[in-house]
């Protein structure tokens, strides 16, 4: 885009610079017509051989793309550039009738305002997410008693890989040796990291946390989880029906009805009525054709979408097209994700529900005897108590991954788990019902108490729930996670709407039903932020993604992008994108309305094609006028 913008610049700079000399040329009046033309006609090449360039090209494109197989594609190429074909005729035609000045005037200005629809296009496209592939780059497998690096691709089933800890796993595999933790967030929404042992299933896509694995490759890498994913994104997509502009509608019947008035006002008047000049109605049928030419009107709608898109870049909010900013505009039902999109997605120490001793002397010796430990929750823990660790303290740690830790804390038999882990232990606990995550604690082989863990709510979620529902706008959450968390999660946010313990293709699917029960002119959004929200993004009417923590897949999958995890962005796009509709709509009528009394004026002779096409710019300008302001909204 920038080669062209610089293109476009080099040759209108060449051409305003040859159009004023040729004025400055032509101001004695002296001149023959034919002198004069020979004087205007270097300008008028130049300038008209660039719309000419232009116009021609992507008609042919759309030709041999298909469009002599498919009318309709090649038709879209002709409307597309129905401003550029008028005022080729119409400044052509004024050369021929001996209307220098006028012709190159003409289509100087509308180079301009062409320009300011390039530079138009260009930031918009610097605002779209460049996208990033979620499957893995690299393997490590091994072969006789080496460990090479292979492309995920090139792995066959039964082959041994290597997974190091931090890893992202290549494909679907089964563990063969060693244990550890494989964070599944990105695959299900579940804050937990799952605990995996020799012979349990790891998934393409997620990540070994803590310890070096070893697995058989169950499924080829087009087959994996990953992969199908993408696949699952990349159908979706195609399914997605995109609204056609009004504008573009309007612009199929308006160009040929135009188009033949203008011919009929170089035609009739001439033929009905005796003693009228036809080189004066050529003139005025020519000017008629620069007015209709719907430039202005192309031009002044796109801009207020501009303004909206701006707006929300300042806010940190990337809409990747006009169109997902109207459909914004029209939604009337949010879905979101639970985890990572309306609670911050890590673990949180609620409560502390200490037997026989204090609070305090509880939470210490928790954090003690998980000094070590890599796991979440311990990390929770330590960052509850909010103090330097003693390692002195501490002695003899034992770990059973995922179930919990016993240690010597100032001489005291420690033990912090789930309760099944103490039950294993010979510590009677039971579950306690309710939301979030227990984690019980024995000492010296008596019961001690337990913390109660879990994600909390991101800071505005509520906020942002309580606007919607003030605006008549229906929430629901679909997530991963197992129903108490979820149905905690909902009351808390005042949610009544909520479908728990799905996978990517049970959102797709309860998705479907959603948006098969709207009416005619709803649309539906999703707000997401993990790999399985990739595939419900892309089939929602519009697909937002949480971009701080969000998945790569769910970035490109997504149609609108929340720059820092903050829910109430989603109110502020709302609030452009109503705002942008209602600028769209006053530069629509204003343009129409102009419209029509330049060609009133061009049929009864009070413009000149040079003013014609400014007025039809001026209609551009206060159109970004009224675009401009919602860039502070």
């Amino acid at each position: 885009m920038a080669k062209e913008v610089k293109r476009k610049l080099a040759v209108m700079g060449v051409g305003a610079a040859a159009y004023i000399a040729a004025i400055m040329l032509t101001r004695s009046g002296r001149m023959t017509g034919g002198v004069e033309m020979a004087v205007f006609l270097p300008a008028f090449l130049l300038l008209a051989a660039e719309v000419v360039w232009q116009t021609t090209e992507a008609i042919g494109r759309g030709m041999f793309d298909g469009g002599l197989k498919n009318l309709k594609t090649l038709g879209n190429k002709l409307w597309s550039y129905s401003d550029s074909i008028l005022i080729l005729i119409a400044s052509a035609g004024a050369m021929i009738v001996g209307y220098y000045k006028e012709a190159v005037g003409a289509i100087l200005f509308f180079q301009l305002g062409k320009l300011a629809e390039v530079f138009s296009v260009s930031k918009t496209k610097k605002a779209i997410a460049q996208y990033i592939d979620i499957r893995p780059e690299h393997a490590h497998v091994k072969l006789g008693g080496n460990v090479i690096d292979v492309e995920p691709g090139y792995l066959e089933p039964r082959q041994i890989i290597v997974i190091k800890p931090g890893e992202k796993i290549p494909v679907d595999a089964v563990v063969t040796q060693g244990s550890g933790l494989v964070d599944m967030k990105a695959l299900t929404g579940e804050s937990v990291p799952k605990e995996v042992r020799i012979g349990d299933r790891l998934y393409g896509g997620t990540i070994n946390q803590n310890s070096m694995l070893e697995a058989r490759v169950s499924k080829v890498f087009e087959e994996s989880t990953a992969s199908r994913i993408v696949k699952l994104v990349e159908s979706v997509g195609e399914r997605k029906s995109e609204t056609e502009k009004f504008a573009d509608k309007f612009i199929r019947v308006y160009t040929p009805v135009v188009t033949l008035m203008g011919i009929l006002v170089m035609l009739l008047p001439p033929m009905m009525a005796a003693g009228q000049d036809p080189d004066t109605w050529i003139y005025r049928g020519l000017i008629f054709l620069v007015a209709a030419c719907p430039f202005g009107l192309l031009v002044s709608v796109p801009l207020a979408f501009l303004g909206g898109i701006g707006a929300a870049t300042r806010q940190g909010i990337l809409i990747k097209g006009s169109n997902y900013l109207e459909a914004l505009a029209k939604t009337d039902t949010f879905v979101f994700d639970k985890t990572g999109t309306l609670t911050e997605g890590f673990f949180k120490v609620q409560e502390i529900c200490p037997r026989g001793m204090k609070a305090r002397e509880l939470l210490d010796l928790m954090a003690h005897a998980e000094a070590f430990s890599t796991h979440p929750i311990a990390v929770s823990l330590r960052k509850s108590y909010g103090r330097k660790l003693d390692m002195q303290r501490v002695t003899g740690i034992e770990e059973s991954s995922g179930f919990g830790v016993k240690a010597t804390v100032d001489g005291r038999k420690v033990l912090v788990g789930s309760d099944r882990y103490l039950n294993q232990e010979g510590i009677f606990c039971k579950k306690i019902p309710g939301p979030g995550t227990q984690v019980h604690v024995a000492v010296d082989d008596s019961y001690a108490g337990y913390a109660l863990i879990a994600d909390v709510l991101r800071a505005d979620a509520k906020q942002t729930v309580q606007w919607m529902s003030r605006h008549q706008i229906e929430t629901v959450i679909l997530t991963g996670d197992n129903e108490e968390a979820a149905e905690s999660t909902a009351r808390q946010l005042g949610i009544t709407h909520v479908y728990a313990n799905l996978m990517p293709e049970n959102k797709v699917d309860l998705l479907e039903e959603f948006m098969g029960g709207e009416m005619e002119g709803e649309k539906l959004a999703f707000v997401g932020d993990g790999i399985n929200d990739a595939p419900v993004l892309a089939r929602a009417d519009v697909g937002i993604a949480m971009g701080g923590l969000g998945a790569d897949a769910a970035l490109e999958a997504a149609d609108i992008v929340l720059m820092e995890d903050e829910p109430y962005k989603i109110v502020r796009a709302i609030r452009i994108s109503r705002e942008t509709i209602r600028s769209v709509n006053q530069n629509f009528v204003f343009a129409m309305m102009m419209k029509v009394l330049l060609l009133i004026l061009a049929f009864v002779g009070l413009i000149s094609m040079r003013r014609a096409i400014v007025a039809d710019i001026g209609v551009m300008l206060l159109g970004i006028l009224n675009s401009f302001w919602i860039l502070y909204i």
